[in-house]
């Protein structure tokens, strides 16, 4: 049985256009002859009628005390109207099918409402029902606790559940449909020349996720590298192939070669305020302490540099003040620069490549951009600039290793 999944999120449901293009993409393949699990996200974004972030307001608005436990079983109805929605649409065009929910599903998390972590994926049923229907929508962003509670896997859930399903099924690709063209060499929106990729290393997407692309969450993606199933991020809107994102040989149809693109995207994350904290003879005791105090505070740390003479890391701006006031309280004097952006370039040939540095901080220089930290690691090098330079940072990072071309 050759097995596909389609994953579809909140604006490629959101209106009956939009699932009409939805329905064509799932007549297409199973024309191809693949039988299809298609996982489904609330319809629409914020202010939606059944939107998480829609549900999620209804909650504020009524009490907003709502235990994290009903929280997640209010937010599950979103999914179960959108997989609802589809069925009817696809059984009034003669194709058969069945609605599962996470749980029914086979997902088993764990009990961290609102943010839960899949434990295993038992997806009995699901190969049971496509033995006898074209197409099992599943409802994504859910599982069930082993208590039997519904539970919610957190922001970028529906793209988790997909591409665990994909491997728990040995699926041959997995499909993420999403508003735009595949993945961009950069933001669009900040770098009008950013270019569609034809395809991506699991390690490069999983940082250009992590580093504030948006295309697709990175648990998702750590799935899929886990299992090495293949993953395409499509535009819900045309029948271009988008993005391919798999193991270097698996680029074997790609003419382009992977070997000399050294740099693949440029990505970023702003709104971080950079700490400081100077040793003052205390050594090894300040790293302790600072870090602790940080996951006391559940205060996510990032950008860390640790040496002799002290710490040097960075912390979302709205975490700043508790940040600043936890240090305090240990007796430390912490030296704080808000309103960073950290600027990350981002490529599978990047290691082992000499002047890739140089190349970076010549094309701030060139725009008189001042380099206030960085970092880096085998696919990846983060700079830490002041967020009112972070735009022209992007443009100048992305004209100097030519991903315009």
């Amino acid at each position: 049985m050759r097995i596909m999944v389609q994953k579809f999120g909140g604006t490629s449901l959101a209106t009956p256009e939009a699932r009409e293009h939805v329905v064509r993409h799932i007549r297409r393949e199973l024309a191809a002859g693949y039988r299809l699990v298609v996982v489904v996200s609330a319809m629409g974004r914020k202010g939606d009628p059944y939107a998480t972030d829609t549900l999620l307001d209804w909650a504020a608005v009524n009490g907003g005390l709502l235990p994290a436990r009903e929280k997640d079983l209010l937010l599950v109805c979103g999914e179960i109207i959108s997989a609802t929605t589809l069925c009817g649409l696809l059984e009034q065009e003669s194709i058969s099918s069945v609605v599962l929910t996470g749980a029914q599903a086979g997902f088993r998390t764990d009990e961290q409402f609102g943010n839960a972590r899949i434990l295993d994926v038992v997806p009995a049923r699901v190969l049971d029902e496509l033995g006898t229907k074209d197409v099992v929508i599943v409802t994504g962003f859910q599982g069930q606790s082993l208590n039997g509670d519904f539970t919610t896997l957190g922001r970028g859930g529906s793209d988790t559940s997909a591409t665990a399903l994909g491997a728990a099924l040995h699926a041959e690709i997995v499909d993420i449909y999403t508003d735009v063209n595949g993945i961009l060499t950069a933001d669009p929106r900040i770098v009008e020349d950013a270019r569609p990729l034809s395809y991506v290393s699991y390690a490069e997407i999983c940082n250009m996720a992590h580093q504030g692309a948006k295309v697709i969450h990175p648990r998702a993606v750590e799935i899929a590298m886990q299992s090495s199933v293949p993953v395409r991020v499509r535009s819900t809107f045309s029948d271009s192939v988008g993005t391919l994102v798999a193991n270097p040989e698996g680029f074997q149809d790609v003419q382009t070669g992977i070997v000399d693109r050294f740099v693949t995207g440029i990505a970023y994350v702003s709104n971080v305020t950079q700490i400081t904290v100077h040793s003052a003879g205390k050594g090894h005791q300040l790293q302790l302490e600072v870090f602790k105090a940080m996951a006391e505070n559940a205060i996510s740390v990032d950008f860390i540099n640790v040496t002799p003479a002290g710490v040097v890391y960075t912390v979302f701006d709205s975490d700043s003040v508790k940040a600043v006031a936890a240090l305090e309280e240990l007796g430390f004097n912490p030296q704080i620069l808000n309103g960073c952006a950290k600027v990350s370039v981002i490529g599978g040939g990047i290691n082992g490549v000499p002047g890739i540095m140089a190349r970076i901080v010549e094309a701030l220089s060139e725009h008189n951009i001042q380099i206030l930290q960085s970092a880096d690691s085998n696919t990846t090098i983060w700079v830490l600039v002041n967020k009112e330079d972070m735009v022209q940072a992007l443009r100048a990072l992305h004209t100097k290793f030519e991903l315009h071309r």
